[in-house]
């Protein structure tokens, strides 16, 4: 029996490895306009979002948005949108990615406080649907497929 790495290897996936924190998320590290942050991966998140900080950080342009936020312990956060960004995690790469921009103090907080390390974003369903995506718990990687 094909194991799932050489199965989705063999459908053009490429393969992402995960670290499990102490708050039992998922770390992964991407790229966004080609600098590297580090970003929780949510499958419940609807959108890929960046703390609103790291806007000049990874060289995002945003506008204003009627979008708001909820998530963490906190809802009707404010939020700004950034458009045709450049998304890197591993070798998969996707361009014109809309990313949400608003403040994680309160994720940050609640991963801190657990020892966890801040993030600089969520990696969301977005991506995730865009890609494909394969999540093995077991082997704590991702799958993503390539064109």
């Amino acid at each position: 029996m094909k194991s799932l790495k050489k199965f989705l290897q063999t459908k053009n996936y490429v393969r992402i490895p995960l670290v499990l924190t102490e708050t039992n998320h998922f770390e992964i590290s991407a790229k966004i306009n080609g600098v590297s942050g580090r970003f929780i991966l949510d499958t419940g998140a609807s959108n890929t979002c960046v703390d609103m900080d790291k806007l000049e950080f990874f060289k995002m342009v945003s506008k204003t948005s009627d979008i708001k936020a909820a998530g963490a312990g906190a809802t009707e956060m404010e939020t700004l949108v950034s458009n045709k960004n450049k998304i890197q995690i591993g070798a998969w790469k996707k361009r014109k990615q809309h990313i949400v921009l608003f403040d994680l103090v309160h994720v940050n907080q609640a991963l801190t406080t657990r020892n966890a390390l801040p993030v600089d974003g969520i990696v969301g369903a977005d991506v995730l649907k865009k890609g494909k995506a394969v999540i093995d718990y077991d082997k704590k990687c991702l799958y993503l497929k390539s064109k």
